[in-house]
């Protein structure tokens, strides 16, 4: 199953967390769509049959294990 990950939108350190974009592992976005919730994009993910990663921190790179968590 591939991953997806949910990305914080904008990206970034400042500001506050305005909603998640679903990207693919190498960028691209899944949809045009931002989510307003983790649990929503979550969702989302899962009924399109990818595996989804949260972020654990607020800078993200898909390259850096440590910066991303699975979810059950």
């Amino acid at each position: 199953m591939q991953n997806v990950y949910i990305e914080p939108m904008p990206k970034g350190q400042w500001g506050p967390i305005e909603g998640y974009a679903l990207e693919f592992p190498d960028g691209t976005r899944m949809t045009q769509q931002s989510f307003r919730s983790e649990r929503l994009a979550v969702d989302e993910i899962k009924l399109r049959g990818y595996a989804p990663m949260v972020a654990k921190v607020r800078v993200t790179d898909k390259t850096v294990d440590e910066h991303w968590q699975p979810v059950a």
